[in-house]
């Protein structure tokens, strides 16, 4: 009985999260803001209360930080950082449904990254599902091929949430390899690092124009869709299996359509919709190894020898 207690907790907590991820987007535009600025102030703000979280839990006793393992979670907070940088700029581009669709070919380029940089062979079957994955993509962009120019601002959306994919994949292959740290710590650590890398860059001259209705969409970016989002994210990764995660994840992408929709009259194409159904679904079989035929079993990736 305990068991399925802690997992229908574990599915609202994950539930929650991913519709928390989905409105991102409602928030990040009706802040007003450039993506500097708000990428800044999520920042600041989530660590605010981050840190109060983790000096709750007693997490800054016994952190397992090393001077290496520091610094690599630096580096993925750079990735981070400028990955949410590249995110929000791309939602007034290309609206927030086409750059959250495209924002979910994360997996493919973590794929990719560990073939370049961990000599990791792709088996045949993800081959065939980055390539439903990428089709999905050309679908999705909606782009007619004889007008197409890069100085469009809604290519430049695309390619924007493409470049956005590609940093959260980044910051993915360095998180992997930290092991023994807290993920609250990590997060802590990574909106930290965002707070020195934008501070020269924000506009604090434009502030004075921020209504206190912009100012409660900023903190709410903080400390809802930063703090609590991640906490309620890691602790439902504790207590769900592997399949079940990657499906609810999916919920991420519907509700910011819908939130694309009823807010924004920003209504999709059928073309769209079936790239965005190939996207998600490339993303799944990727994500869970899925043969290319049905029935056939997919042998899983020899272990690596311990050195």
């Amino acid at each position: 009985m305990s068991m399925l207690n802690e997992r229908t907790r574990g599915t609202l907590e994950m539930a929650a999260a991913m519709f928390l991820s989905g409105t991102l987007g409602y928030f990040v535009v009706e802040s007003g803001q450039d993506a500097f600025n708000v990428v800044f102030f999520r920042c600041l703000f989530g660590a605010i209360f981050l840190g109060l979280y983790c000096f709750a839990r007693g997490f800054f006793t016994d952190t397992g930080l090393t001077r290496t393992t520091l610094l690599m979670t630096a580096l993925g907070g750079v990735a981070i950082v400028a990955n949410w940088v590249f995110l929000f700029s791309s939602y007034s581009m290309a609206s927030i449904s086409v750059a959250t669709a495209v924002y979910h070919t994360q997996p493919f380029f973590l794929l990719l990254i560990g073939a370049v940089v961990l000599r990791e062979a792709i088996p045949g079957n993800k081959v065939v599902w980055v390539t439903v994955a990428f089709i999905g993509v050309v679908l999705v962009s909606n782009t007619d091929l004889a007008s197409f120019s890069l100085s469009s601002d809604y290519v430049l959306g695309l390619l924007l949430a493409l470049t956005a994919a590609v940093l959260y994949a980044i910051a993915t292959m360095i998180t992997k390899q930290l092991k023994g740290i807290r993920p609250h710590l990590i997060a802590l650590i990574q909106v930290s690092i965002g707070i020195v890398m934008l501070f020269p860059l924000a506009s604090f001259g434009s502030l004075e124009a921020v209504t206190n209705v912009e100012w409660g969409y900023l903190l709410i970016l903080g400390g809802v869709h930063t703090c609590l989002m991640y906490i309620l994210m890691y602790s439902a990764f504790q207590k769900l299996p592997t399949p079940l995660i990657a499906v609810m994840s999916f919920i991420y992408p519907v509700v910011a359509i819908g939130v694309d929709y009823i807010f924004y009259d920003q209504s999709l194409t059928l073309a769209q919709f079936a790239g965005i159904g190939l996207i998600m679904f490339g993303s799944f079989a990727v994500n869970q190894n899925l043969p290319i035929l049905p029935g056939r079993v997919v042998p899983p990736a020899p272990a690596k020898e311990a050195k």
